[in-house]
């Protein structure tokens, strides 16, 4: 028997009653998101070593297989001619033409000559030169009536490295001096169609140039004889001379009439203002010079007649020679200002006389100006139209022979840098490069199977997934055995012996394990009944239940094992017993159940209370004479035991599930759907039953890195001891 403490047990949390939609918090999802991360990395890199082997001999497969037909392949050699395509290099040699500068347009340019390359043009003799087409085996190209379609070679491939303006024309065929004389005759072909075009575009612009040409030496020959006959008419050579200088004179006789009215007004405001008596006005006169010296002598004439007539009288002669000084002044200063008066007048009339006689000048000037002008308009615009023609002529007659020149001139722009040369080795296949790819590509595919077969399986497999999806913990795994059902409980009742060999598969330990997490599990309230269901026939519930029963009451505890599968009952099979009364003749009232109870002699304290006679009424049968049952047992057993029938789909194990302290459900790993399993779940929890757990059978390490340990059984048991020192 194997030391129970060194046997590691899982922990085992107790299953709640809560339903089976579980949410758990914002804060709490945030928290597992890193977790539960980490968990699917390690459940993929699992998946991987569980399929390695599938998947390395897939891989070995392909690449074999790849290595093999590349070995097959017909060689391919691809040979490159390379051209050069020089855009400082003038398009011509005289002209415009010469002196044209490089424009930044290197990209249209270099992808404008590569489609030229693929035309038809250019293949096309190269095509009939070589058979290229009928190599590369276009037959339905070369039909009758399909001779005229472009022209199109799929082993050509033109490409252009960057940052440089090379053009690289790369050919491929089966024999390496085709591939190489194909490639030199395409750049070739390119080449002359490139100076094929330029030559007929420059023929056929001098073509047009010069039926042009005739067009306009009639018209510049007409425009020069109206410019003649118009210089006779004006008896001069130049009518523009002319009428710049009247143009002058017009300007400087208006420059004189505006003075000339500026003198007049000024004249006539000084002739109003001494006309109209005022003193002020007069001394403000050019003339008031006078005027001010007398007005000087006048005050002071009067301030020595003030004071002498201050110190005399009238009769003194001081004042008679006073007053006779002061009427001489005035009367000097009267004549003046009237002599004023007249010099202004004669200004002013004056400055009008001149004033007309300018704008006279000037309004003949302009007649004449205006009559020359006009002319010389109609004479300018002859003569401009004159020579445009005649500009226009010679330009001509000059790009018809620098078109002539630079037809004949074949441009180094495009050349043939680097012609290409038969390879030596192929291009396709390259065996290296294809089974590193298939390498690559079906390690990718067989991976990404393994895992998405992964994902897509839906069926219960390890305690993690189980916490997960159904929200409900598993209690116990058993182990896959080569012998299932009585195998595995004659096992067990063997194994009490104590000769007997140690269980190597680890299914013995693993009940054992099963029953202590059950009953350990609650240290407050003992489970005193247990009801083992599962959600589909087959899963392994009666062998769970049988030999979960014989664990039990192997330590010595009064164990009571009920068969309520009334439809297909099993478990007096698992014990070799008779099932000729049982719980059927129990709940018809036809015998007292502890009447119809058997023993085994291997397990004292074990009695099993079989189903009795199969019967299709099991569900009309269960009722309070279950309940009443197992409430009667539990009073005399340590653990009641009962063996229900699948829950999906039957009637008698809710029934019975309400009669029980808790439900244990039994599910095939690797087999039973989740939601199979959660729909057995919900049903409990909707009525409120104890759920303690569910328990995986026939597990086994291939199924999830959680079973690693089932490996550990055969070597630890047949491991020497350790000799103590």
């Amino acid at each position: 028997m194997i030391n129970q403490e060194e046997t590691t047990l899982p922990v085992v949390i107790e299953a709640s009653r809560a339903p089976l939609q579980y949410a758990p918090t914002f804060a709490s999802q945030q928290d597992d998101e890193p977790e539960e991360g980490r968990r699917a990395f390690l459940q993929y890199l699992w998946v991987l070593k569980r399929h390695r082997w599938k998947i390395l001999a897939f891989v070995a497969a392909v690449v074999a297989a790849t290595a093999l037909i590349s070995d097959r392949l017909t060689p391919i050699y691809e040979a490159t001619a390379t051209i050069d395509i020089d855009r400082q290099t003038p398009p011509g040699v005289v002209g415009e033409e010469a002196a044209r500068s490089a424009i930044n347009d290197s990209d249209q340019f270099l992808a404008t000559q590569m489609k030229l390359v693929e035309s038809d043009s250019v293949l096309r003799p190269v095509d009939q030169r070589f058979g290229l087409r009928r190599a590369e085996g276009q037959t339905a190209a070369l039909a009758p009536g399909k001779e005229e379609a472009p022209v199109t070679l799929k082993l050509l491939r033109v490409t252009r490295p960057p940052n440089t303006y090379l053009m690289l024309i790369n050919y491929r065929s089966a024999n390496a001096q085709t591939a190489a004389d194909a490639a030199n005759a395409i750049a070739q072909s390119f080449l002359e169609h490139t100076y094929d075009i330029r030559l007929r575009s420059a023929a056929g612009v001098s073509s047009f140039m010069e039926r042009q040409l005739e067009e306009l030496k009639v018209k510049m020959e007409r425009s020069g004889q109206a410019v003649a006959a118009f210089e006779r008419e004006l008896n001069v050579i130049n009518p523009e001379e002319k009428t710049n200088i009247l143009s002058a004179r017009l300007l400087q006789l208006n420059t004189e009439f505006t003075n000339a009215q500026a003198t007049r007004l000024k004249q006539e405001a000084a002739y109003q203002s001494v006309t109209a008596g005022s003193m002020e006005s007069a001394l403000t006169a050019p003339q008031g010079d006078e005027l001010r010296r007398l007005t000087q002598h006048l005050n002071e004439a009067r301030e020595r007649f003030s004071e002498v007539q201050s110190h005399y009288g009238a009769n003194h002669p001081e004042y008679r020679k006073a007053q006779a000084q002061l009427a001489e002044v005035q009367q000097a200063l009267e004549a003046t200002r009237q002599q004023v008066v007249e010099r202004v007048g004669i200004e002013f009339a004056e400055s009008q006389r001149h004033e007309r006689m300018v704008g006279e000048a000037v309004a003949e000037a302009k007649a004449e100006f205006d009559r020359v002008n006009s002319r010389s308009y109609d004479y300018q615009t002859l003569k401009r139209e004159a020579d445009a023609d005649k500009t226009l002529y010679e330009q001509l007659v000059r790009k018809i022979k620098e078109a002539g020149i630079n037809a004949g001139f074949q441009s180094n722009a495009v050349r043939i840098a680097d012609p290409a040369r038969p390879p030596l080795k192929p291009v396709y296949p390259n065996v290296l490069l294809n089974v590193l790819l298939a390498l690559l590509f079906s390690a990718l595919v067989a991976c990404s199977i393994a895992i998405a077969s992964d994902i897509l399986d839906k069926t219960v497999r390890d305690p993690d997934q189980v916490a997960r999806t159904l929200h409900t913990e598993v209690i116990g795994s058993l182990p896959l055995l080569k012998t299932r059902g009585t195998g595995a409980l004659r096992g067990l009742i063997e194994s009490a012996s104590p000769d007997a060999e140690p269980d190597s598969s680890g299914f013995q330990e693993s009940v054992r394990t099963l029953r202590n997490s059950i009953l350990l599990a609650n240290f407050e309230h003992r489970y005193r009944s247990l009801m083992v269901t599962s959600a589909a026939p087959g899963e392994g519930k009666t062998t769970t239940a049988a030999n979960l029963a014989a664990v039990h009451a192997g330590q010595g505890k009064r164990t009571l094992l009920i068969d309520g599968d009334l439809r297909r009952p099993s478990v007096h099979r698992n014990f070799n017993l008779p099932s000729v009364v049982g719980l059927f003749n129990v709940l018809m009232g036809e015998i007292p159940w502890r009447d119809a109870l058997l023993h085994v002699d291997e397990i004292p304290n074990l009695s099993i209370l079989p189903a009795g006679p199969p019967t299709r009424r099991a569900s009309d049968l269960m009722g309070r004479g279950v309940s009443e049952l197992i409430e009667d047992a539990t009073a005399e057993f340590d653990l009641v035991i009962l063996d229900a029938p699948p829950l999906l789909g039957f009637a008698e194990p809710l029934h019975m599930a309400t009669a029980v302290d808790g439900v244990i459900i039994v599910a095939r790993a690797g087999q039973t759907s989740r939601k199979a399993v959660g729909s057995v779940l919900a049903t409990l929890n909707r009525l409120r039953v104890k759920v303690i757990g569910l328990v995986l059978n026939e597990v086994h390490k291939e199924l999830s890195d959680s079973y690693y340990y089932y490996g550990y059984y055969r070597s630890y048991y047949h491991a020497k001891p350790e000799t103590e020192s």
